[in-house]
C-alpha cells in the first residue's frame, strides 16, 4: 500500500461515512474513547510502501470491537512514521484499514519530542508510575514535566470537545489524562458522560502525598461522572486521599460518592479480565505447538519441569526477586539442578528512563550469572530471551508451563496470571503461584499459590511446594482458577461499565453540567 492509495481509500470512505450517517468529521458521536495508546499503527517499511499494525493485547482488541459496534471516534496520540500521511486535515483516519463495515474514525494528537519526553517519559513515567506502584525512589519530578503534562492533556481535550454531543459518553483511558476530565467539563453540553478507568493502582495516603501536583490530579479525576478501579481498595485509597488533600469535596464512603465543586463523582470497581476465548483458542493452534516443540527442542526441554514468566522489563515486576527465589531453591534443593527450567520472556518498555535501563540491565546480568553458577552442558537454568513472540507463541509457552511466576512488587491488576490461565486446557494441572501485591489476587488468590516476592525463603518454598504438589490438587485449583478467568473475561468487564454508565444516565446521577 502507497501513500497515494491510502489517502485516495481515505478520502472515499469517509465521503461515503459520511453520506450514510449524516455526519461531518466533526460532528458528534455515541462514544469517543481517549488514550495514549492508538489501536492501529501505520508505519513505512523499508521499500516505502505502509504497513499497519493491529490490536495486540485484550483491552485494546475489546475497545477496538466495542468502538466497530459504535462507529465512535477513538483519540490517541499518533506516533507511527507515516501516521500523519494517512490522516484527513483534522487528524482523522477509518479504521480498521481495508474495510466498509464495522468501522470507526481514529483522532491522531500529535506530540513534540519536548512533549514525548516530558509529558510521556517525564510526569507521566518518572511521576505518576512510581507513586502510583509505591516506588518513591524511583521518582523524579521538573518543571518542565508537569508543564508539558498539563499541556499535553489540554491538546487531547481540544480534539474531544469537537466530538461530545449532549448523549456522548467520553472514556478516558489510564494516568497519562488524569487532568483531561476537569478540563473537558466546561467545555460540553449538558448530557455528556465522561468515566475515566485507571489501570494502574492506587496508593493510600501515606504514599500518595508525596506526589508532585497531587492536587491537581485529583481534582482533574474528579472532573469524572464515574471513575473505576480494578479492586475496592485503589477506590478506598483514593477517597482517603481526596479527604486528606481536597477539604472542599465531601465524600460519601458508603455511597462509594464525591462531590466536588458541584461535581458528583462515582467510584466502582471494574475488575479488567482477558480474551479467553482467543487465548484458548490460539494455545491449542497449530503455531502454537509448533513454536514450542522448536523451542523446548533447543534449549533441552523434553522431559524437564517448566516454569514460566512473561513480564515487561519494569521494575515493578520483580523479576530480581524471582530469580533470588529460584537461586535459592536451587541452591538448597539439588535434586531440582537439571530437572526444572526457569524460562523467563522479558519485552523492553521505557528505555529511554534510566531506571528502566537498570532493571534491563541487572535481569540479564543475573540471568548469565544463575547459569554460570548452576548450568551444565545439557542444562540451562534460565532461558532467558526478549525476542518479539506472536500471540500463538506466547500462548504456547503459557500452555507448556508446568507452573508460572507472576510476581510483581506491585501490579494493578496484572494479566499474565490470567492469560496463564486462560492457555490451560480442561484437564491441565498447571500452578499459578501468583504475588499477593496485585490486583489480581484479590480475586484469584484463594486458588493460586501466594507469594510475597521480597521473601526469598518463602518464595523458593512455595516454588518446591507447587512443584510437588499432587496432581488431583493442582487439577482441582486450575479449574477453579479456569472458572473464575471465564466469568470475568474482558468483554464481560466492558459490558459491566457501559452498564454502570447506562443505569447511572437513567437515573439521573450522570452528565455534564456544561457551561
Amino acid at each position: 500500500m502507497n501513500v497515494s492509495d491510502v489517502s485516495s481509500s481515505l478520502s472515499n470512505r469517509r465521503a461515503s461515512a459520511s453520506e450514510r450517517d449524516g455526519r461531518s468529521t466533526q460532528t458528534t458521536d455515541d462514544v469517543v474513547v481517549v488514550s495514549n495508546r492508538q489501536p492501529y499503527r501505520h508505519e513505512y517499511d523499508d521499500e516505502g510502501g505502509i504497513n499497519v499494525s493491529r490490536p495486540t493485547g485484550g483491552l485494546t482488541s475489546a475497545l477496538d470491537a466495542a468502538m466497530r459496534e459504535r462507529n465512535g471516534t477513538w483519540i490517541a496520540w499518533g506516533d507511527g512514521s507515516a501516521d500523519r500521511d494517512v490522516v484527513d486535515d483534522e487528524g482523522h483516519v477509518t479504521v480498521p484499514p481495508d474495510e466498509e463495515e464495522g468501522t470507526y474514525t481514529l483522532n491522531r494528537v500529535w506530540l513534540s519530542d519536548e512533549q514525548v519526553e516530558n509529558y510521556y517519559l517525564g510526569f507521566s513515567n518518572r511521576v505518576l508510575w512510581p507513586v502510583c506502584h509505591s516506588m518513591l525512589m524511583n521518582v523524579h519530578s521538573e518543571a518542565a514535566y508537569w508543564q508539558n503534562y498539563e499541556a499535553v492533556n489540554d491538546q487531547f481535550v481540544d480534539n474531544v470537545a469537537r466530538h461530545v454531543g449532549e448523549s456522548t459518553i467520553v472514556w478516558f483511558q489510564d494516568y497519562h489524562l488524569s487532568l483531561a476530565p476537569r478540563m473537558l467539563e466546561s467545555r460540553v453540553p449538558d448530557g455528556a458522560f465522561l468515566a475515566h478507568f485507571w489501570h494502574i493502582p492506587w496508593p493510600g495516603w501515606d504514599m500518595f502525598r508525596a506526589c508532585p501536583h497531587g492536587e491537581e490530579i485529583i481534582a482533574g479525576l474528579l472532573g469524572n461522572d464515574l471513575l473505576g478501579f480494578h479492586v475496592p481498595r485503589y477506590g478506598e485509597n483514593f477517597m482517603e486521599c481526596v479527604e486528606q488533600t481536597l477539604p472542599d469535596a465531601d465524600v460519601d464512603r458508603d455511597a462509594a460518592e464525591i462531590t466536588f465543586r458541584g461535581k458528583t463523582t462515582t467510584i466502582k470497581a471494574f475488575p479488567l479480565g482477558v480474551s479467553v476465548d482467543t487465548i484458548r483458542t490460539g494455545a491449542k493452534s497449530e503455531a502454537a505447538e509448533s513454536f514450542w516443540s522448536e523451542f523446548a527442542d533447543e534449549h533441552h526441554l523434553d522431559e524437564k519441569r517448566v516454569s514460566v514468566g512473561v513480564d515487561r522489563l519494569d521494575y515493578t515486576k520483580g523479576i530480581p526477586e524471582r530469580f533470588e527465589a529460584l537461586e535459592r531453591l536451587w541452591e538448597d534443593s539439588p535434586e531440582w539442578r537439571g530437572a526444572l527450567t526457569h524460562v523467563q520472556i522479558g519485552s523492553k518498555s521505557r528505555s529511554e528512563i534510566e531506571e528502566y535501563m537498570d532493571i534491563q540491565t541487572e535481569v540479564e546480568e543475573e540471568a548469565a550469572r544463575i547459569n554460570e553458577r548452576f548450568g551444565t552442558d545439557e542444562w540451562e537454568p534460565i532461558v532467558y530471551t526478549t525476542a518479539h513472540l506472536s500471540d500463538e507463541a506466547l500462548y504456547g509457552a503459557y500452555r507448556h508451563g508446568d507452573i508460572a511466576l507472576v510476581s510483581p512488587l506491585r501490579d494493578g491488576m496484572n494479566l499474565v496470571a490470567q492469560e496463564y490461565v486462560a492457555a490451560q486446557g480442561d484437564d491441565d494441572d498447571a500452578v499459578l503461584l501468583l504475588s499477593d501485591q496485585t490486583g489480581a489476587h484479590d480475586y484469584m488468590g484463594e486458588w493460586t499459590v501466594t507469594v510475597r516476592p521480597q521473601n526469598t525463603d518463602e518464595f523458593a518454598s512455595a516454588i518446591d511446594d507447587a512443584l510437588r504438589m499432587p496432581a488431583s490438587e493442582r487439577r482441582e485449583r486450575m479449574r477453579e482458577l479456569r472458572n473464575r478467568v471465564e466469568d470475568a473475561d474482558v468483554s464481560r468487564w466492558m459490558h459491566s461499565v457501559f452498564e454502570t454508565i447506562a443505569e447511572m444516565q437513567t437515573a439521573g446521577t450522570g452528565g455534564s453540567d456544561g457551561e
